[in-house]
């Protein structure tokens, strides 16, 4: 005798997990998971972003009871956060490589070989750097590292040091903040 399997609506579970029930979630997670990661791959062109992207999308729907199943579905609701959010990192990513291609047109010499003093203050600027990640905490470093000089995303760094996204992502935004403000005081 085949098993009856009761799939319950959104509404409900929508319902359970606003009472607290995180099991709830992991369901909504299996049937919209796919949704969202493939529109926000389809839009950000890059898989580490879209895993990021989407779960951002679905910790947000969590902790945030924004969302009413009366006016919209969900997965309506889920494809234009993913839309949305995916429109402000792209905005973001154009908006750094602008500044990535300013700072490389005004400020790298356009000469194809350093003069001795350019190579004299490289070597300043390397140990000022060098100084400054040392006085970064550990854990802020070695995310730092991995991220710049493995050139890896934050959830394959989560995965390595088998920490939360949610950490790694604090600890690489403090550790930017904070060598920032090093290099300024150091450099500027």
């Amino acid at each position: 005798m085949s098993q009856i399997h009761f799939d319950p609506p959104d509404a409900d579970l929508i319902a359970s997990l606003r009472q607290g029930n995180k099991n709830a979630l992991s369901v909504l997670y299996d049937r919209y998971g796919g949704l969202v990661y493939t529109l926000a791959l389809k839009l950000l062109d890059r898989p580490d972003e879209a895993e990021d992207l989407t779960q951002e999308i679905f910790l947000s729907f969590w902790k945030q009871d924004k969302f009413d199943p009366s006016r919209a579905k969900l997965s309506s609701y889920l494809c234009l956060l993913t839309r949305s959010r995916a429109i402000d990192k792209l905005r973001t990513r154009q908006s750094e490589q602008k500044s990535l291609q300013r700072f490389q047109q005004n400020i790298i010499p356009q000469t194809d070989l350093p003069t001795p003093l350019d190579s004299v203050s490289l070597t300043e600027e390397r140990a000022i750097v060098r100084e400054s990640l040392a006085s970064l905490s550990d854990r802020q470093r070695q995310i730092l590292e991995l991220s710049y000089y493995q050139n890896l995303s934050q959830s394959a760094i989560a995965t390595q040091l088998d920490l939360p996204l949610g950490t790694v992502k604090t600890h690489t935004r403090q550790g930017l903040i904070k060598l920032r403000q090093l290099l300024q005081s150091q450099i500027g």
